[in-house]
């Protein structure tokens, strides 16, 4: 089945909620990430403490998911993960209006009605945070579907003039920052060059798994750009703007930057880059036991080029091969799946490894190249696990 044809995306407006686990079930391979068989049980990973906790949504707080839980190929809107800078601000839908300014050849602004006047698209799409990683056990981190238009076709008829370089995307939420003695308010914002901004897969969204768009993911419109980490796609949106020079906000030019040595050139340099495009990216997210058998299974995230396998490894064995949800399509992310034969009493390594069709491989942690944030985790993720006699 398409994940994005119009019959399952009616299942799923249908299905979300406490029916949810009943997509797993009927549309897609019973071995996808189902809630546990009667005879079938959890085993717990033993590097995850006992103070660990997952907490329900709370107005402004960071939200993220327990991985072994997940259960569907779509993430519920309150299971999806949260991370804001400056507050949660609420948007009236009836006087929302989305404006399109600086270097363009006509200045557009629309209203919530109008944009759902416009032609619409659908998307599946998956992302995590640029931050996410081992200290969450890497629950920052959703998959949904997502209703709204076409960023492309809004930037073409607005029209950007030869001189504009970059579009920067704001959003309602404001916040103070203090920059040499100075505090001033300020929106969060990103930006993107035109190329970047211009490609057929981004939207902006104003629904979310078959809802309205939720208040904590950006009511009424959200940004999504296909393929990024989350930062980019700028939530509460209001305001898009063609400039011709670089956009150089917290958020770009400060925070959510990456410093990692690399060679430039035959020079070794620290190099900073702004977290951009999500890297290539397995997690094994669970272990469960149906009386003799075992199965590993995790996802794998990426910017969308296509995968060409998931390995799973156990103890110091071989690299095996996993199976990959026949469901996920280009922007999503991609359950796996590992029959693991004949597992022993005793404590048992795990980690998985993702392979694009460029050859690119996800390396251990000690492979990849030294950085200092925790920003764009993506090395190999062992788990340790304990299996009774």
């Amino acid at each position: 089945m398409n994940p994005e044809n119009p019959e399952r995306r009616k299942l799923l407006k249908n299905a979300m909620g406490t029916s949810a686990i009943a997509i797993g079930a009927s549309a897609f391979p019973s071995w996808l990430m189902p809630a546990l068989a009667q005879s079938e049980v959890e085993i717990p990973f033993s590097d995850v403490p006992d103070t660990f906790r997952v907490l329900p949504v709370r107005p402004g707080a960071t939200h993220f998911q327990d991985t072994s839980k997940i259960d569907s190929f779509y993430t519920s809107n309150d299971d999806f993960y949260l991370v804001q800078h400056y507050g949660q601000p609420e948007v009236d839908n009836a006087s929302y209006q989305l404006r399109v300014t600086g270097l363009v050849d006509r200045p557009l602004t629309f209203s919530l009605d109008q944009l759902r006047a416009r032609q619409t698209i659908a998307k599946d799409v998956g992302f995590e945070c640029g931050g996410n990683g081992a200290r969450l056990f890497h629950g920052l981190v959703g998959n949904a579907s997502w209703r709204g238009v076409s960023l492309r076709d809004i930037l073409l008829e607005a029209g950007i003039q030869p001189e504009g370089k970059e579009i920067v995307f704001f959003g309602a939420d404001i916040g103070e920052e203090e920059l040499r003695g100075r505090t001033v308010q300020t929106a969060f914002a990103r930006s993107l060059s035109v190329e970047d901004a211009l490609s057929e897969h981004n939207m902006l969204a104003f629904e979310m798994n078959g809802e309205p768009l939720p208040h904590f993911h950006g009511k009424p419109v959200r940004l999504l750009i296909p393929g990024w980490y989350g930062v980019a796609n700028v939530k509460w949106l209001t305001q898009i703007h063609v400039q011709d020079t670089r956009y150089m906000g917290r958020f770009m030019g400060r925070d959510y930057v990456t410093l990692k040595r690399e060679e430039v050139g035959g020079q070794e340099r620290w190099v900073e880059n702004s977290v951009a495009k999500m890297n290539l990216k397995s997690v094994v997210a669970r272990v469960t036991k149906n009386g003799a058998d075992h199965t590993v299974t995790g996802f794998v995230l990426n910017d969308g080029t296509p995968i060409r396998s998931v390995e799973v490894k156990i103890d110091n064995g071989p690299w095996q091969q996993a199976m990959i949800d026949p469901a996920a399509s280009q922007f999503t992310w991609k359950l796996f799946q590992f029959d693991w034969k004949d597992a022993t009493p005793g404590e048992h390594s795990l980690v998985s490894r993702v392979t694009d069709i460029n050859g690119k491989v996800q390396l251990p942690q000690d492979q990849l190249p030294e950085r200092v944030s925790y920003w764009e985790e993506f090395g190999q993720f062992p788990r340790t696990i304990t299996i009774g006699a």
